[in-house]
């Protein structure tokens, strides 16, 4: 073989060398995380997002579903690390796919409706009177039924009333079967009342003629936790990088960005961090 064939074969070697170690590189500098469309639609991501990236050095790419297909994500081994809000779900991945679970902040789950409020719910601070007054008038309700955390609630208040209606047999109930965005622009439509949380829901206000009904009831906490994938389940996943986003979120830094967040003069998010990593 010639000198220049030999130059030639090193140095096709070395540049697949560089190559090689260019992408080992990379795929430790990102991650996927799968969290709740009201993450996204509340504006939080937008804020939180970069500053760790630039903090950590770790890009995020994310998908934003309901809680229900967030979990399923990661159950898959497709996402490295999940921000969601159910927490029976969450016990239940926690059993089999998840490395640890950490508390990371709340906000609440509000009733929102039409001005003309033909249930006569304006202005209270119980969801199972709200939802009995809406059952006895009948009138228009649209749940997001997606298996999201939020529609999950929404079935608990249900059962709480005691009925759980049904779009099949209940013309009043109508099902979106999307994000709480969507859903919140299909209830101002359509002039019915929905579940939201309050965060989506002061971010889209001033396009939804709808109006808060019921605040303030103390079992419509919605509180959201952080879950790296599991790499023994999942060998796959960015471990790393998911328990330093875990770490991060729940942290002072994370905490502080959530605290601070504001839509309008008002903070839809209180920062609750309790590392469980």
């Amino acid at each position: 073989m010639t000198t220049w064939r030999i130059a030639f074969l090193l140095a096709l070697v070395l540049i697949l060398a560089g190559l090689a170690v260019t992408l080992v590189a990379n795929t430790g500098s990102t991650i996927l995380l799968a969290t709740t469309t009201s993450a996204r639609d509340s504006g939080l991501l937008d804020v939180l997002l970069p500053e760790f990236s630039r903090d950590a050095g770790i890009g995020v790419r994310f998908v934003a579903v309901g809680t229900g297909l967030a979990l399923d994500t990661a159950r898959r081994g497709d996402a490295d690390v999940v921000l969601v809000h159910a927490p029976a779900a969450e016990l239940e991945f926690m059993s089999d796919h998840g490395l640890c679970r950490s508390r990371v902040m709340r906000n609440q789950y509000i009733v929102v409706g039409p001005a003309t409020d033909p249930a006569g719910i304006r202005g209270l601070t119980n969801a199972t009177v709200a939802f009995t007054r809406i059952l006895s008038a009948r009138a228009t309700f649209i749940s997001r039924g997606d298996n999201s955390g939020t529609h999950s609630m929404e079935k608990t208040i249900w059962s709480w009333v005691g009925y759980q209606p049904r779009a099949a047999t209940d013309p009043w109930y109508r099902e979106a079967g999307q994000g709480m965005g969507a859903t919140l622009e299909i209830a101002s439509q359509l002039g019915g009342y929905t579940l939201t949380d309050d965060g989506t829901f002061l971010v889209r206000r001033p396009s939804l003629s709808l109006e808060i009904d019921v605040t303030n009831d103390p079992p419509l906490q919605n509180v959201y936790s952080v879950i790296p994938v599991s790499p023994a389940r999942h060998p796959g996943v960015n471990a790393p990088g998911a328990l330093a986003f875990a770490k991060w979120i729940v942290g002072a830094r994370g905490q502080g960005i959530i605290g601070n967040y504001t839509v309008g003069s008002e903070r839809p998010f209180h920062p609750e961090g309790l590392d469980g990593c």
